[in-house]
């Protein structure tokens, strides 16, 4: 039997959230801003060391702030995946403050964090500019060419088994 995990993907309006989802779940990518109202749920059954997992990808409106996301959508997270938009500063300048809400409202849900549109850079100046700790850890994403987004997702998935 397939465990069931729910995966929330966070973030301001128009980092790509949508478009990420889309390319991990359809394989399929959308020059078209569709906003997100509300939420929208798609599901993946995927193989991890040899485990069946099934993931319910939650993607919920964009928020200036997490504080701002409804309790209800956040509720039962296994795993969380904040998206940044790597050319739009005010997307990722409070990354701190929102990882420290996530940590003290959720402190043993994982929590990944995705820098997106990293195909309009190259990986030698993002390496560069994105040197800050906080962004150790970060999986530098492209919802366009799909670079790393299949490796984001399995690697939040590991993170909750």
């Amino acid at each position: 039997m397939a465990q069931t995990k729910k995966i929330v993907l966070l973030g301001h309006f128009g980092v790509g959230k949508t478009s990420l989802l889309r390319r991990y779940v359809d394989d399929a990518f959308s020059e078209d801003y569709l906003v997100t109202v509300g939420v929208h749920v798609k599901k993946k059954d995927i193989s991890l060391d040899g485990e069946s997992i099934t993931l319910i990808i939650w993607d919920i409106e964009g928020n200036t702030s997490i504080d701002k996301a409804r309790k209800s959508y956040l509720l039962g997270t296994h795993g969380f995946i904040y998206v940044f938009d790597v050319t739009r500063p005010e997307t990722y300048e409070q990354l701190e403050s929102e990882f420290s809400y996530l940590k003290e409202n959720f402190p043993k849900v994982p929590v990944s964090l995705a820098g997106n549109k990293a195909d309009l850079f190259d990986s030698e100046f993002t390496a560069s500019f994105f040197k800050d700790p906080i962004f150790e850890n970060c999986r530098f994403t492209s919802a366009k060419t799909g670079e790393t987004v299949e490796l984001l997702f399995k690697d939040i998935a590991a993170k909750t088994i």
